[in-house]
């Protein structure tokens, strides 16, 4: 699993793992019908992002479903808007890390930096 410090990251990697798992398509001709997301929180507090496309909206991944159909196809094509996709992300689906390269879906609060994390969480 490799995340990014990026949405923009994230989306631009899982687009590249796409074609290069279709080398018989060209990206101009790529068909995407799914666009999976997955938002991480570290220990230490930063956000880490982690995307996929796949070519059919009934294939799982990692991350969760975000868009489908022509949503997940303009993203593809670059044709989004980063905030928005942020706005999209339900933060309760946040992924917070617990111990190295372990998540769960609410943060450690036997740590300094997890009670500060819940702490902010609650708030929202």
């Amino acid at each position: 699993m490799t995340m990014y410090a990026t949405l923009e990251e994230a989306i631009d990697a899982a687009r590249e793992e796409f074609l290069a798992d279709n080398p018989s398509i060209e990206e101009s001709d790529a068909d995407v019908q799914q666009l999976n997301i997955q938002k991480y929180v570290l220990q230490d507090g930063d956000i880490m992002w982690q995307a996929e496309f796949f070519a059919d909206d009934s294939e799982e991944g990692e991350c969760l479903p975000v868009l489908s159909g022509e949503a997940a196809q303009s993203v593809f094509d670059g044709d989004y808007d980063e905030i928005e996709l942020r706005q999209e992300w339900l933060e309760e689906n946040t992924l917070h890390e617990w111990d190295e390269g372990e998540f769960q879906l609410e943060p450690s609060l036997d740590t300094e930096e997890g009670q500060a994390a819940a702490d902010e969480w609650d708030e929202r």
